[in-house]
C-alpha cells in the first residue's frame, strides 16, 4: 500500500480537500451480497484503502485475524480494519487490529436522501468478542457514512493506544439513528472513552436547506476498567438528540473528567462508576 499512500498525501499537498474517490485506491478484501462466509487464521496488512469492506453481507464470521497498517513514517490513510456496510449478523472474534483509522467502522450511506437509496442500509445485529486493539483511531465508530446501527455488542476486549473507545459521528447533512449498542468488559486506554460530536466532513445537504437530524439511543457502557484523558467528550447539539444512556460498573482513570447530564441527554443512569478512585 505504501505508493498509494504517497500518492494520496501528494495529492493532498496541493488539493486539501480531495476525496478518497479523487486518488482511488483499492480495498484489500471486499465482499459483497454474500451470505454463510467466514473469513479466518490470516494477517491483512498494509491496505491501499479500507483493509476489510462487507457490503451487503449475512451471516458473516470474522476469526482469528491480524489487521494492521502503519501510523508512522508514512502514514495509511483510510485504512479502517472492518467496514461493515448495510449487513446483519456480523461476528467478529478473537482478532487483533491496530490501523490508521477506525479499527471497526459501521456504515451504510450518507446524505439527506440517503435512507431512499436502495444501495444504502442499515447494520443489526453485530458482535465483536474476545478481541484486541493497538492504535487506531476508535476501537468501535458509527459513521461517518452511516444511517442505522441496531443491536451493536462489543465485550471481552483489550483496547491499548486508541484514540477512542466508542465514537458515534453525527452527520448533520444523513438522517442516522444509532440505538441498542452495548460495550461490556473492556480494558485498557484510549484519548477519548465515549466521543460524540457533528461530523460535517464533505457536509452536502444536496441543495436542500434543512439539516437532518440524527439520535443516538440506549446505549450502555459497562464493566470497564479504562484509562483515558477525556471520560465524556460529548457535544450537545440541536442537530442530534441523545436518550437513554447507561454507564455503570466503571472503575476509571480520567485525566479530564467532562461532566454529562440528564439535561444533555434525558434517560441518563449512571451507577456504580468510580472516576480516579472516587464515585462522581
Amino acid at each position: 500500500g505504501l505508493r498509494y499512500w504517497k500518492a494520496f498525501w501528494l495529492r493532498r499537498t496541493f488539493n486539501p480537500q480531495c476525496t478518497n474517490m479523487d486518488e482511488m485506491r483499492p480495498r484489500l478484501v471486499y465482499i459483497s451480497n454474500s451470505k454463510n462466509v467466514q473469513i479466518s487464521g490470516v494477517h491483512l496488512k498494509d491496505s491501499p484503502f479500507w483493509t476489510t469492506h462487507l457490503y451487503k453481507c449475512e451471516r458473516v464470521k470474522m476469526l482469528d485475524l491480524r489487521i494492521t497498517s502503519p501510523g508512522k513514517p508514512v502514514k495509511a490513510p483510510s485504512t479502517d480494519a472492518l467496514d461493515i456496510d448495510a449487513c446483519r449478523d456480523i461476528l467478529v472474534k478473537n482478532c487483533y487490529m491496530s490501523v490508521n483509522d477506525d479499527a471497526i467502522a459501521l456504515k451504510g450511506g450518507k446524505g439527506p436522501h440517503a435512507d431512499k437509496d436502495p444501495n444504502n442500509g442499515g447494520n443489526a445485529n453485530i458482535i465483536i468478542e474476545d478481541c484486541v486493539f493497538g492504535f487506531c483511531h476508535s476501537a468501535v465508530t458509527c459513521g461517518s457514512e452511516s444511517l442505522h446501527n441496531r443491536n451493536i455488542v462489543f465485550r471481552n476486549s483489550t483496547v491499548t493506544d486508541a484514540q477512542r473507545l466508542l465514537w458515534l459521528k453525527m452527520r448533520p447533512d444523513t438522517p442516522q439513528n444509532y440505538e441498542y449498542i452495548t460495550v461490556d468488559n473492556i480494558k485498557g486506554n484510549a484519548r477519548n472513552f465515549i466521543y460524540i460530536k457533528p461530523w460535517t466532513q464533505f457536509f452536502d445537504l444536496k441543495g436542500e436547506k434543512e439539516i437532518r437530524r440524527s439520535a443516538a439511543g440506549h446505549i450502555r457502557m459497562s464493566n470497564i476498567q479504562f484509562e483515558c484523558t477525556e471520560l465524556f467528550n460529548i457535544d450537545k447539539s440541536d442537530q442530534y438528540s441523545l436518550n437513554a444512556f447507561t454507564f455503570e460498573n466503571l472503575d476509571i482513570q480520567a485525566k479530564n473528567k467532562l461532566s454529562i447530564s440528564k439535561e444533555q441527554i434525558p434517560g441518563l443512569k449512571i451507577h456504580n462508576v468510580i472516576i480516579n478512585g472516587k464515585k462522581p
